[in-house]
């Protein structure tokens, strides 16, 4: 991974992304569904993330915000950002499933009429939605998608050359449908529980960018999916605006509650600092140091 130094001028891009959850079969834990984008992708080429990508026009068609199933305003409220419409909460909700199906097949959806029985799984992801919703008669259900956090990319961008505005989400993964890569925009995946996905990383076995480590940290104090939903659907998502500079040429970036940030409250768990070392993000501390308090 290599550090980006240019100042990017130009406002974030509005952008989602969703964390697919599901229980361990035999033990206490969570596990989070990542795919490795594409080599040559122009964002996080070769690194592990979470399904999502830009917010686009055609997520604020009205034909597919009149196919969910929970008022905008609801919507609005639990993304906590008060300077957006009902209609553009929506349309943050509608791009995050539909880069999820997109990306990986797993669509967050519900039948019409209870008593219309639709079988999920067989379907392909190069329909477009909103006739895949007409085909199988479908509504979107954006109400099993909980607001996890916020992150927007600062000017000095360490890993992009672009600037996102992108709200996470969580969400248990639905029944009768299996998330797996499409073999474009990312060529592989894998279901990790966050220890594991934050060791291969430490062992240089994965790449990851900061707001997948820190996120992959804060779910790793949960035991199982639905008291992390639980847990975050009490509560307004965190906002994080890393604060990137550099000691001596080497790139550090802190988060709220570090000496160094503007908030002096922490607004997540973990480490309040990362450092550009052996190629790679970590705390000072060392690996234990994801999980302390």
């Amino acid at each position: 991974m290599e550090i980006q130094n240019n100042v990017i001028t130009s406002a974030p891009v509005d952008a989602a992304t969703l964390l697919i959850l599901r229980d361990l079969d035999e033990a206490k834990g969570i596990e989070v569904f990542m795919i490795r984008r594409h080599a040559k992708s122009s964002v996080l080429g070769g690194v592990y993330v979470f399904p999502g990508g830009k917010v686009d026009k055609k997520d604020s068609n009205v034909d597919l915000l009149s196919r969910i199933d929970v008022d905008t305003e609801v919507l609005k409220q639990s993304l906590n950002e008060p300077e957006l419409s009902a209609h553009e909460a929506a349309a943050i909700f509608v791009a995050t499933i539909r880069e999820t199906y997109e990306e990986c097949g797993v669509l967050f959806a519900k039948p019409l009429k209870e008593s219309h029985l639709v079988n999920l799984k067989p379907y392909t992801n190069e329909d477009p939605l909103l006739e895949h919703l007409d085909m199988k008669g479908l509504a979107l259900n954006p109400s099993q998608l909980v607001p996890f956090s916020r992150w927007i990319t600062p000017q000095l961008a360490s890993v992009m050359s672009k600037r996102f505005d992108t709200r996470f989400f969580i969400a248990k993964s639905p029944d009768l449908q299996e998330a797996k890569h499409d073999n474009f925009e990312a060529i592989e995946s894998a279901w990790f529980t966050p220890r594991q996905a934050l060791e291969k990383y430490w062992n240089h076995e994965i790449e990851m960018a900061p707001p997948q480590i820190m996120s992959l940290v804060n779910l790793s104090f949960f035991d199982r999916v639905d008291e992390a939903l639980e847990h975050y659907r009490s509560r307004a998502p965190a906002c994080i605006r890393p604060q990137p500079f550099d000691v001596d040429g080497v790139r550090h970036i802190c988060y709220p509650g570090h000496p160094r940030h503007p908030e002096s409250q922490k607004a997540m768990r973990g480490p309040s600092l990362l450092k550009f070392s052996n190629q790679r993000f970590e705390p000072q501390e060392g690996y234990e140091a994801f999980f302390k308090d």
